[in-house]
């Protein structure tokens, strides 16, 4: 059965030869159309377009992004405000910065449309810290579509204003999290609120109703009108619907970011057809399907289970289709479409130990089972890691994640957890295995052996 074509609507014209990121090029390729016409329509349809749509969060948690915006809280009288979250900082997820770089109007119109329709006068985009190039290319769109009445007061001659402002993060993970994001907008250190009563979009930035959605979200939105919701809702499977854009990383052949219809095509065929394979001589022996905070998927196990419609699944690793709910239905999740792929060359206690220590220089230190169990897990598989390990400390690893899952302020305490949650469970064999190798000699020469402190 021959594989799924890309189908790119996002990056349509992302890689295209002579396609720049100016206004003169968006311009020329049908650009701002949309928001021309979004501008004469209510408000309240574009918002009821963008809800039969069906389009989900393209961020991580794939909550519908229309009702999202029904939850505003409009009785309070408080200014509206619209938050683009483009703080791409998992692991293994490098699309937005795509967007960002190549074809930054298509996300201005987005946001236009977006902030229009729940009748937003305040706009930001929350840019990450490390995209120097990124903040600039958008600070350049954004004066180049101010000149021409795109953006900021009375846009198009319609009597609605809204200004767009890039806001530089502080190169923290946390600030992903969508109350921490705000908290560090306001000028504050980035610790998530409680929620509720901090709920974003009842109170939000600056205590004012406000909608934080990713950048691929809010470019979905202006192509939703573009093709109306109708065409859009074609596009995928049921409560899967539109393009999706998947970032493939690790030891495959043409790793790449690649858009596809959702559900389009399974996780083997974007492994051995999309992105050529493994390298040669090379057997597949992980995944993990949805950047570093998903849970790790074995190569060999079989993924049973009834979904929701009541028919059954039995599924190989490659079987697993590429949407949001069939990683969720194998015991993972798609996240933010961060595909990592490890061959039988990876060393399973190093991959965890890398991912535990960038786990435990993020954590915000605001809650305690998070600030000191992401510290001891980095502390543990790093001994495992420098020939220290002990045969008890897998199940000490997996005593410590358990005592973070669910104790938490925010999604982080989840983040941290899952990985070595998930890779102690599908490779015990392989910790048991480092626990018995022998520790090197303390007199030897190289760097001395990391201790457990």
């Amino acid at each position: 059965m021959a594989v799924a074509k890309e189908k790119r609507i996002i990056l349509k014209y992302a890689d295209a030869k002579g396609y720049s990121n100016d206004l003169p090029c968006y311009l020329q390729h049908g650009g701002y159309d949309t928001l021309k016409k979004a501008v004469k329509s209510k408000p309240e349809d574009i918002c009821e377009e963008v809800l039969k749509s069906g389009v989900r969060g393209r961020g991580g948690a794939g909550f519908p992004t229309g009702m999202k915006w029904k939850f505003l809280d409009r009785k309070s009288g408080k200014p509206i405000y619209l938050i683009c979250n483009a703080d791409e900082s998992e692991p293994g997820t490098f699309k937005d910065r795509q967007i960002i770089y190549k074809d930054p109007h298509q996300l201005i119109e987005g946001m236009m449309i977006s902030a229009y329709a729940i009748q937003a006068k305040q706009a930001f985009i929350y840019i990450r810290a490390e995209f120097f190039e990124g903040a600039r290319i958008l600070d350049r769109a954004i004066a180049e579509a101010k000149a021409k009445n795109l953006c900021g007061d009375n846009i198009l001659g319609s009597g609605y204003s809204c200004e767009i402002v890039v806001h530089r993060g502080a190169g923290a993970y946390i600030c992903g999290e969508e109350t921490g994001l705000i908290e560090s907008l306001e000028g504050k250190r980035p610790n998530p609120r409680i929620n509720p009563p901090y709920f974003p979009a009842v109170l939000g930035v600056y205590q004012c109703p406000t909608i934080v959605n990713n950048v691929e979200t809010l470019c979905n939105v202006k192509h939703i009108l573009e093709m109306g919701s109708d065409a859009f809702g074609q596009l995928g499977i049921p409560n899967n619907t539109g393009t999706r854009i998947w970032c493939v990383s690790g030891q495959v052949q043409k790793p790449g970011y690649f858009e596809f219809e959702c559900g389009a095509l399974t996780l083997g065929e974007m492994i051995y057809d999309v992105c050529g394979g493994l390298n040669p001589g090379r057997s597949l022996k992980a995944v993990i399907p949805g950047g570093s905070s998903a849970k790790v998927l074995r190569a060999d196990e079989r993924f049973t289970g009834t979904h929701k419609d009541g028919t059954d699944f039995d599924w190989g690793i490659t079987d697993i289709p590429l949407d949001f709910d069939g990683p969720i239905a194998a015991g993972s999740m798609s996240g933010s479409g961060g595909i990592i792929v490890m061959d039988d060359s990876v060393d399973i206690v190093e991959a965890l130990a890398n991912i535990n220590a960038f786990y435990a220089h993020e954590s915000c230190g605001q809650c305690t089972p998070c600030r000191e169990g992401s510290l001891w897990m980095r502390k543990i598989t790093t001994r495992m890691c420098s020939g220290g390990a002990r045969e008890e400390d897998s199940d000490l690893l997996v005593s410590v994640a358990d005592q973070i899952e669910g104790r938490t302020i925010c999604a982080f305490g989840e983040a941290a957890a899952w990985p070595t949650q998930s890779f102690v469970a599908k490779f015990k064999d392989e910790f048991i295995a480092k626990a018995n190798q022998p520790a090197p000699d303390d007199d030897a020469e190289g760097p001395a052996r990391l201790q457990l402190i």
